[in-house]
């Protein structure tokens, strides 16, 4: 079941489940020490896929200005470890597009990515922007999607 929620209507339970997650995968399992909870997630929808009562991938969608200057952007997208491979981030991924499209009047997405990710946002149609740098010493792309 896909699910979307502004932060004001998680229940404790998910968010608690959603922060554990984003822990899980990008500050454990990447080894990377940032942080993560940064007041963006107070004004973000959290859209995530529940099955069997777990979660089996997440994003989040900030409006405009949040992350860039001119377009909503789409972040914190995961897949825990054991659900990969089985095309939860792809079925998330249009979700969130198709979300931004239809209920936002804009043309265009941003999204900052790690860059081995290149050849999955390609195949959702996003265009890189910049060229490969640095975010928390892991190489990332910014790419834009256009309606």
């Amino acid at each position: 079941m896909v699910i979307m929620k502004h932060f004001d209507e998680l229940t404790i339970n998910e968010l608690y489940e959603i922060l554990k997650l984003r822990n899980e995968v990008f500050i454990v399992e990447q080894t990377c020490i940032y942080q993560d909870i940064d007041d963006k997630d107070l004004d973000a929808y959290h859209l995530f896929i529940k099955e069997d009562n777990t979660i089996k991938a997440y994003l989040r969608i900030l409006k405009t200005g949040l992350s860039y200057k001119n377009t909503p952007s789409i972040g914190r997208v995961l897949v825990p470890m054991e659900y990969r491979g089985r095309g939860y981030g792809r079925i998330i991924m249009i979700k969130a597009i198709e979300y931004i499209y239809t209920t936002i009047d804009v043309t265009s997405i941003t999204i900052s990515f790690q860059e081995y990710l290149l050849d999955f946002y390609t195949s959702l149609g996003f265009v890189k922007a910049s060229e490969s740098y640095l975010e928390d010493d892991i190489p990332h792309i910014k790419m834009i999607h256009t309606k």
